[in-house]
């Protein structure tokens, strides 16, 4: 079992994370069905179709990805935690630098939400 947990979100609103408590942070974490390897590639296939969306670390519970934005090359840190006891995936989106992202973090979080719906 992986000790690994997620960071918390920072007091500026350009992080989401499914462990954060307060409502401008929050958001709901993926359910997997089926075994955690098969939702964590299912996972990693719908982050591939993202664009520069760049996987930097792997273990068997945990996925670490840069994402840098088109045009400022700024980078948010995307980090997932699977759970296999609870059969659930949790996540947390941050901007590196800055104070807001106009939703962009809680926005692709939601567009992986709906990439994977129905194949994890």
């Amino acid at each position: 079992m992986s000790s690994r947990i997620l960071g918390s979100c920072p007091s500026s609103p350009n992080c989401v994370s499914t462990q954060a408590q307060d409502e401008g942070h929050a958001i709901a974490p993926f359910r997997y069905r089926k075994s955690r390897a098969e939702a964590k590639e299912a996972l990693k296939e719908a982050l591939r179709s993202l664009p520069r969306m760049q996987l930097v670390e792997e273990d068997e519970t945990y996925l670490h990805y840069e994402a840098t934005s088109l045009l400022l090359r700024f980078v948010d840190d995307v980090e997932f935690l699977l759970d296999d006891a609870a059969k659930t995936i949790h996540f947390r989106s941050a901007s590196r630098t800055g104070y807001g992202d106009l939703g962009v973090n809680r926005k692709r979080m939601e567009q992986v939400r709906s990439l994977v719906a129905g194949k994890l």
